[in-house]
């Protein structure tokens, strides 16, 4: 495999994974949320705590980095050198790739202590998308599966 071919394997592993990133951002909806009815609480921040938010860990980035891998081995030696140096390759590909995955796709977050008006103590992480500083007087707004944050 040619230094050109290896770096354009990296950059097309990059975009693949970062394209299936998700979002956790208080401000994102997945297209099911919409037209569909919301509980909304009110309440004040009482602390705000900077937190990392982990990185997606789906097959693709295995299998990319495994192909790239295979491939890479695949060109070194010859006969059934070549062949076990792709399996190795391979394998440490794949765990690469898992690995390049999760770290591109992490994110920095949140959580949001939140008081709210009826005195109860809730917390929420989401994406650090927005500032929230004590004292701010927010709206949680709540779905069967999902709550956010917002001013």
């Amino acid at each position: 495999m040619t230094r050109i071919s290896k770096l354009f394997a990296i950059v097309l592993l990059s975009i693949l994974t970062a394209a299936c990133a998700s979002s956790n951002s208080g401000s994102v909806y997945k297209r099911d949320d919409a037209r569909k009815v919301q509980t909304v609480k009110t309440g004040v921040v009482e602390s705000v705590r900077t937190v990392k938010l982990e990185g997606t860990k789906s097959p693709i980035g295995t299998v990319a980095g495994g192909a790239i891998g295979g491939i890479a081995g695949s060109s070194v030696g010859g006969g059934r050198g070549s062949a076990i140096a792709a399996v190795i390759g391979a394998v440490v590909g794949g765990l690469a790739g898992s690995a390049a995955e999760e770290g591109i796709t992490r994110k920095d977050g949140l959580e949001i202590t939140v008081k709210l008006d009826g005195g109860a103590l809730i917390a929420i992480v989401q994406e650090a998308d927005e500032q929230f500083n004590p004292g701010d007087r927010v709206r949680i707004v709540e779905n069967a599966d999902t709550s956010r944050v917002s001013h």
